[in-house]
């Protein structure tokens, strides 16, 4: 076979699709599951703390590292599994026990991860859960332990998976600050599949808190959304009428896009951000394949009345900037427009005033002009008669006759030679 060189990236996209594998949960068991989130610029965060966190936390328990630079990591933490995950904005660890707790969803689980390890971490918990996850459990039994264990208004309990499995939730914080997940497994159900419906639950908690972030920018930004738009009419309203000074409303106008702009720009991630989790959310909650459980809403339905209409107030707030932001700037073309003309018909006057000046001063310098030819003529004249006066007596001629004889050739000769000059000059 001849060799073929291979793309740099051909291996690493390839291992890409088989990166995050499910877990394998072992019956019955429970789970702590941790986000950790920095407050700001998230997705510019280092990584490297992170990964320096999670060794950190392995060498507690002496167990092995992943390799460099790894995104994922599954392995034992003493007695106990822990699956390690870094995302785009968060970092997650899911930590598998077995048996139960007594208490149901005892807080003490969350014990394992060391508190000094806690308060150490690069972020700040953006969502937590604990996960009861039973087998040999009747639908009588079901329905008794979630009344007791979730708030009945907000439960979303179905079964999945062709009925291997019931799941329940109430998507509500604890008194420990968790969230309840409660997992029912049918006899024989594999540990695999198991295992991909709790990361599915995960997935579905952290994705649908990370999209509400963007129904809290949305809240943040609307009094000043509302203060723009009105200040926004009114600017347009005066366009419609005399403006005393558009060179002000203009750059009142620009003022108002620069801001819009602003604001688009930063918010644009976080709603881009906000859209994809919303469609991750949705894909988890198809890919279990739910049916009703006794009458109960299904999480697909709590999706629908609960978590939508917030994504919808997401989506209509990014529509009204972006309509915002191009309504100022069509009201900026027509201003800057209006304004165009204005000085257009200003200059049109200036340069008709400055006709009417050039005009004037032509006039001007040809009165000067004949005057110079008068006051010119006049001393030329008083030297060809000083010159010509002998002459004149000689052959009998009075100064007037002589002076009337001269005038016009002297005149005629002053005349050309001015016109001579000028035409030079030009």
């Amino acid at each position: 076979m001849s060799t073929i060189e291979d793309h740099p990236l051909r291996y690493a996209l390839s291992n890409e699709l088989h990166a995050r594998p499910f877990p394998t949960v072992d019956l019955p068991s429970r789970a702590a599951y941790l986000a950790i989130k920095p407050t700001q610029n998230a997705a510019a965060r280092d990584r490297a703390a992170d990964f320096a966190h999670l060794l950190d936390l392995l060498d507690r328990f002496g167990a092995s590292h992943p390799q460099p630079g790894a995104t994922h990591w599954f392995g034992r933490l003493g007695e106990h599994s822990l699956k390690w995950e870094s995302h785009t904005e968060f970092t997650t660890y899911t930590l598998f026990v077995d048996g139960l707790d007594t208490p149901a969803f005892d807080p003490s689980t969350f014990d394992i991860f060391p508190e000094d390890w806690l308060a150490a971490a690069p972020g700040a918990r953006i969502t937590s859960a604990l996960i009861r996850i039973e087998t040999g459990v009747t639908d009588a039994q079901m329905v008794v332990r979630t009344n007791d264990w979730f708030i009945p208004e907000s439960l979303a309990l179905s079964r999945v998976l062709e009925g291997d499995l019931v799941i329940a939730a109430d998507f509500r914080i604890d008194p420990a600050g968790h969230q309840r997940i409660a997992v029912f497994v049918r006899e024989g159900t594999g540990a695999r599949r198991v295992g991909r419906v709790i990361q599915r639950l995960c997935e579905i908690e952290t994705y649908k808190t990370m999209s509400m972030l963007g129904l809290a920018r949305a809240r943040d930004l609307s009094p000043r959304l509302g203060a723009i738009d009105r200040q926004l009419s009114e600017l347009v309203s005066e366009m419609s009428g005399e403006m005393p000074d558009a060179d002000k409303a203009l750059a009142s106008l620009l003022s108002v896009s620069a801001e819009l702009e602003q604001i688009v720009a930063q918010s644009s991630f976080r709603f881009g951000a906000t859209g994809a989790y919303e469609t991750i959310v949705n894909e988890r909650v198809e890919v279990l394949r739910e049916q009703r459980f006794e009458g109960r809403q299904t999480f697909k339905e709590f999706m629908l009345r609960r978590f939508d209409p917030a994504m919808r107030t997401v989506k209509s707030t990014e529509k009204r900037l972006q309509a915002m932001s191009d309504r100022a700037l069509r009201a900026s073309d027509l201003l800057r427009t209006r304004v165009d003309v204005e000085r257009s018909a200003q200059n049109q006057m200036l340069l008709a005033s400055m006709d009417r000046r050039a005009d004037l001063q032509l006039r001007l310098q040809r009165t000067v002009e004949g005057l110079s030819v008068v006051a010119i003529s006049y001393y030329a004249l008083n030297l060809v008669l000083y010159v010509l006066k002998p002459v004149g007596k000689a052959a009998g001629m009075s100064d007037a006759v002589l002076g009337a004889l001269a005038a016009p050739a002297v005149v005629a000769a002053v005349w050309l030679l001015i016109r001579r000059i000028r035409k030079e000059v030009e």
